[in-house]
């Protein structure tokens, strides 16, 4: 349980660095005198874009040659630096460091927290463990949210005392991690490596086809999600003000509903369901509250029944949307040796989408307005509707060692069963009553 919680709290770290710019970057602005355009770079430089994804690309391959728990040894170091950077910031170059900073550190520790969670998972519970992960990243949004408004009579003092308040979260995750144990998989998978380049993960990674297909197919269910994700976790007050919610703490309200719902959709959705009811309908439900949501803040009038509506379909849908499954068939899809490699790659990808939007995303909804603006969100949301219920794996129930031998039968040393630590073959029957061979049960 302590392994559980000290790792799924990079996800609500992450969340809250994001929150805490998004309810900061106006008043920042104000202070700094800035335009648009700065405010975007801040933006995209930060945990919800490019640091982030420079971090993933950077800690996904280290996390695979010298284990899980490596990371966490590091990541929060530099997380602390650079949100303590951004309480004491003084100029507008010292706050755009502190950003990339705390993304770079953000990035390198998500991946390798999906990757750590599954690994240490019961097969029959691997959602559940994944889930938490999600449950903490809606957690941060929802506390940050709340903090604003109680912080928000100080001005920016208030957005200074959020950041210092997550250095402090930092500070005690990182001492609880110490100790942490290495998953037993990861162990297992490194004794028999031969390599001693870092980034031999990633060259394995793109010899097979199957892993290939896979990156294309989780892109498409998590990237273009990830793209109006992006955009809303960090611009959202700025949507509600372009929808007529002049008010700090109304805007803030809304956003702590959205993510109250989140957290109450995951534990109570994701969570409870996803090991045991059916993936695919569930991902389907989730896509299409999504777009339900932003159909109605482009095409209903901006009032405040329209917008509590947007606030509960966001939060439901986010809560067993494209992130949590994500986080799931990321960790599922891959095998041991590189699912941290491909787990950076995946989240470098999907920041990277988000950032080039998130530069020029201020000026594109005071140009265009909120509803050519929200058409775009609703086309990138069909995307990873589609991808998702037509391509969804059939990997439910089934322990990452079976998943391996099926997606890899040249790997598998013919007429052995795959068998887990109980003596049981990976399916859970005992090996002398498998009768068919492993075959591949992937819809790609």
């Amino acid at each position: 349980m302590k392994a559980t919680i000290s790792v799924a709290m990079s996800n609500y770290i992450e969340a809250g660095s994001i929150i805490a710019i998004a309810t900061s970057l106006s008043l920042w602005q104000k202070e700094f005198g800035i335009d648009d355009f700065a405010v975007g770079l801040l933006a995209a430089l930060s945990a919800n874009a490019f640091g982030a994804a420079a971090g993933a690309l950077i800690g996904g391959p280290l996390c695979d040659k010298y284990g899980r728990k490596f990371i966490y040894t590091y990541d929060l170091i530099v997380y602390m630096i650079g949100v303590a950077l951004a309480v004491f910031a003084m100029s507008y170059g010292m706050l755009l460091l502190a950003f990339i900073i705390t993304g770079i550190a953000v990035g390198a520790g998500v991946p390798a927290s999906w990757t750590y969670l599954s690994e240490q998972a019961p097969a029959g519970q691997r959602a559940k463990h994944v889930g938490a992960a999600q449950l903490a990243w809606s957690c941060g949004p929802l506390i940050g949210f709340l903090l604003a408004v109680a912080v928000e009579p100080l001005g920016l003092l208030g957005s200074r005392l959020i950041f210092a308040e997550l250095f402090v979260v930092a500070f005690i995750t990182w001492y609880m991690r110490q100790g942490l144990p290495e998953t037993a998989i990861w162990k297992e998978s490194n004794a028999k490596a031969t390599s001693t380049n870092v980034f031999h993960g990633v060259r394995a990674l793109f010899s097979k086809k199957a892993n290939i297909t896979a990156i294309f197919f989780l892109i498409g269910v998590y990237s273009f999600w990830n793209i109006v994700a992006g955009q809303a976790g960090i611009f959202m007050p700025r949507v509600y003000a372009a929808a007529g919610v002049e008010s700090a703490t109304e805007q803030y309200l809304l956003q702590a509903l959205v993510w109250g719902l989140t957290v109450a959709t995951t534990y109570f959705g994701f969570m409870r369901l996803a090991d045991r009811f059916n993936r695919r309908i569930l991902y389907i439900v989730g896509s299409l509250l999504g777009i339900a949501a932003w159909a109605v803040l482009v095409f209903a009038e901006p009032t405040m029944p329209a917008l509590l509506s947007f606030a509960v379909l966001w939060g439901v849908a986010a809560g067993i949307g494209a992130q949590a499954f994500y986080g799931l068939w990321a960790s599922e899809l891959f095998a041991t040796e590189y699912r941290a490699s491909a787990q950076g790659i995946l989240f470098f990808v999907a920041r990277i989408m988000v950032g080039l939007l998130s530069m020029v995303f201020p000026i594109l909804l005071t140009s265009i307005g909120l509803s050519w603006l929200g058409l775009i969100l609703i086309g990138f949301l069909a995307v990873s509707l589609v991808v998702g219920a037509v391509w969804a794996p059939h990997t439910q129930g089934k322990t990452l060692q079976q998943i391996e031998a099926e997606r890899y039968p040249e790997d598998v040393v013919a007429g052995e069963p795959v068998l887990d630590a109980s003596g049981l073959d990976a399916s859970g029957l005992e090996a002398r009553d498998v009768e068919e061979p492993v075959a591949m049960n992937m819809h790609f």
